[in-house]
């Protein structure tokens, strides 16, 4: 596609996902609407006033240097956040911190109008891909960066943040997958406009990985077991990836499927 046709088409997929969702998302400015997504988040994540998520005056200084604070608004309610910030000059990229969704909208598709508000955001400034990070263990996620999203992993980290202090991240280690979002390839296009494209099952070199069906309520029961999934899934993942294979899809039920490159074994 052409730049305009891609801006174009970009902003056009992520109204009707805001308006399927049943919100409206926008850029978030100002003290009080800043404070509210600062709540917003500190809430999802189990967090008291004195340890939020991210520092009220942090996200003012984001907001001031140019930076992605976005809001998802049922009515005048706040029911979703995310923020985003510019990458190094090289890396071409805005990264995208954190992304939350009120426990009342979740499985409503907020999130993903929220991520192509931000695809929308960063084609028009003439960014042409994002990346996060997301737990590796968490299905539902892989299955929403990946599949949903067309956004493919592109490195390993192991405990990547150190020790967190609060209701989601729970089992010790911090391990998370980077993504990079290519905002201009039409896989990327076909994903938005819901048609997110297979992965064919013939590829000779092709393995899959398996993860917990809910690694959260496996936490909440079993912290010991959670933990060996982790070791597990890191070293399982790690192999795979250094030795040039390349997670291409995420299935439900298999898990990772990935590609194998020269490197790797069956």
């Amino acid at each position: 596609m052409f730049a305009d046709v891609v801006v174009a088409t970009a902003l056009s997929a992520a109204e009707t996902a805001a308006e399927a969702a049943g919100v409206h998302v926008r850029e978030v400015a100002g003290v009080s609407e800043q404070a509210a997504v600062v709540d917003l988040l500190s809430r999802i994540w189990g967090r008291g006033p004195d340890n939020p998520t991210v520092p009220p005056e942090l996200l003012r200084a984001l907001g001031k240097a140019g930076n992605y604070i976005a809001g998802a608004f049922a009515g005048d309610e706040l029911v979703g956040a995310t923020i985003g910030f510019h990458s190094a000059p090289d890396r071409h990229a805005l990264h995208s911190h954190i992304a939350g969704v009120a426990a009342s909208h979740i499985g409503r598709s907020v999130g993903f109008a929220m991520k192509l508000h931000q695809r929308g955001w960063a084609l028009s400034r003439g960014i042409d891909a994002i990346e996060w990070t997301f737990d590796p263990l968490v299905s539902r996620n892989a299955y929403f960066n990946i599949v949903k999203l067309h956004a493919l992993p592109v490195e390993y980290l192991t405990n990547f943040y150190g020790a967190m202090s609060d209701a989601i991240n729970s089992d010790g280690e911090t391990d998370r997958m980077l993504v990079r979002w290519e905002l201009r390839e039409d896989d990327v296009a076909d994903a938005a406009a819901g048609h997110p494209p297979a992965v064919s099952a013939d590829f000779p070199r092709q393995v899959t990985v398996a993860v917990p069906a809910d690694i959260q309520a496996l936490r909440e029961t079993d912290v010991e077991a959670a933990r060996a999934w982790r070791r597990t899934l890191r070293e399982q993942l790690t192999t795979h990836l250094d030795s040039g294979g390349k997670v291409v899809g995420f299935d439900r039920t298999e898990g990772y499927i990935i590609r194998l490159g020269e490197g790797n074994t069956v």
